[in-house]
């Protein structure tokens, strides 16, 4: 193993790390994980010792488990893998630590099919046997708040430079970015330390909402990126005594926030396979956004995942109702920004911004997939305002359980993602479901209590 050609006790040894953080990205995006001491890190890498119970995969975001048949938790713990191409300083400790990123194997080296990079990395594959290359550059939306250690209050904007929170919108405002200033200079060198290629930074739509570009590029690294990026921000932002949030809907009466993707498919010469010669949209283009619009409806229990999303994607509040598609056109799911040729891509903007940045690109890569290799035809590009259209085909679903039944029902997406694995997922969100449905709201207090 060697990373930039060190290999990595070199690369420990040189920047005195004294602890190692094997990171593996569960089914919410949490990072499960250990930490070791370097000396014992090393020692595990030599000897395969490194080890997780595959359990990990059927927890809920709450930590609980889920109820599935799916896992035997008598199993054999799964062999960690670090990836050293994600070997990195963790830049908010005083101690010098690194963190990795970790793969899943099975005792025979197999990699485990349930873990979301094994199944971001089996879309990649199956792209690879077509001799198409992938490229993601995803958008990620997230709100700063007050600190609120009581859930059953709502979240306030937090203060900036000036002492005062925000009390208006403010889309793409300088000034209202440059309130965080502190906060976004330690997001940019965080980054820096652990190389994550952020672009530009704006103020979006929402109070106190912020939206980070990333530069475009291979969907594995991306991903790899957004998971770190999602962890740097939330420290980040507790250094400042606040809160930075990736929830769909944190905030009643504000816009939600997503995780829009930008994809495109080239040949293995990095030669756009979406623009024809005379640089029109190709077949290939068009049957990639014909799978989106077909399979996206089976897919959202991966980019909507939790019920806070479906809160996000109502009418005229900068989100998609549909999986109608067009040419610079907002209000689509589905929006075919104005480029060049070799820069042709399709921005699906349904993804919420707290899905798995794995599963959500995973997800979208094979909706696109799947239209390719089917020859699909997509409908008539959308001129108008998608959020009037009547097209009950066209519409995504309104709530999670409908999602999760229409991924059981989709045997398409589970040939491409794996079978073992949607059924495990689908598991994990209805049980999450479930412990939802156990919680006694504050508007049922505030309007049955008395009243019925």
């Amino acid at each position: 193993m060697n990373r930039e050609g060190e290999t990595i006790g070199d690369w420990l040894k040189a920047r005195k790390i004294t602890e190692v953080e094997l990171l593996v990205p569960d089914m919410a995006g949490i990072a499960r994980g250990k930490i070791l001491p370097a000396a014992k890190f090393l020692s595990g890498l030599q000897g395969g010792t490194l080890r997780l119970p595959e359990s990990i995969f059927g927890q809920m975001v709450t930590g609980a488990d889920s109820d599935t048949e799916l896992l035997t938790y008598q199993a054999p713990d799964m062999i960690l893998a670090p990836d050293p191409a994600t070997l990195c300083l963790v830049p908010w400790y005083k101690e010098p630590t690194a963190q990795v990123i970790c793969d899943c194997l099975s005792r025979s080296g197999e990699p485990i099919t349930l873990a979301p990079r094994s199944v971001l990395k089996k879309v990649l594959g199956l792209y690879k046997d077509q001799g198409w290359v992938p490229v993601v550059a995803p958008e990620l939306e997230f709100f700063l708040a007050q600190r609120n250690i009581d859930p059953d209050y709502p979240l306030l904007p937090p203060a900036g430079k000036s002492g005062r929170p925000q009390t208006g919108r403010q889309a793409y405002a300088i000034d209202a970015v440059n309130e965080f200033d502190p906060l976004f200079e330690d997001v940019y060198d965080f980054c820096e330390a652990q190389d994550i290629g952020i672009d530009s930074l704006i103020h979006e739509e929402g109070v106190a909402q912020v939206e980070i570009n990333f530069y475009h590029g291979d969907p594995l690294e991306l991903a790899d990126q957004t998971f770190l990026f999602k962890r740097t921000v939330r420290q980040a932002a507790l250094r400042h005594d606040i809160y930075a949030t990736f929830m769909a809907k944190p905030y009643e009466a504000e816009p939600g926030s997503a995780m829009h993707l930008h994809q495109s498919v080239t040949d293995t010469r990095g030669q756009s396979l979406f623009a024809s010669r005379n640089g029109k949209d190709s077949k290939l283009f068009l049957a990639h956004i014909a799978g989106l619009q077909k399979y996206l409806p089976a897919s959202m229990p991966l980019i909507a995942p939790y019920v806070n999303s479906y809160r996000r994607l109502v009418r005229f509040l900068s989100a998609p109702i549909n999986t109608h598609w067009g040419h610079e056109n907002r209000t689509v799911g589905l929006r075919v920004p104005e480029s060049d040729p070799k820069n042709r891509r399709v921005e699906n903007r349904v993804p919420g911004a707290d899905a798995n940045p794995y599963l959500a690109i995973a997800a979208s890569l094979a909706c696109g997939y799947l239209g390719m290799v089917e020859g699909l035809a997509p409908t008539k590009a959308m001129d108008g305002n998608a959020y009037e259209s009547a097209t009950k085909r066209m519409q995504l679903p309104r709530h999670l359980l409908d999602a999760i039944a229409r991924m059981r029902a989709s045997n398409e997406i589970a040939q491409v993602l794996g079978e073992n694995f949607v059924e495990l997922y689908s598991d994990v969100k209805s049980s999450e479901h479930d412990a939802y449905q156990q919680v006694i709201s504050p508007w049922e207090r505030q309007h049955l209590l008395l009243n019925v």
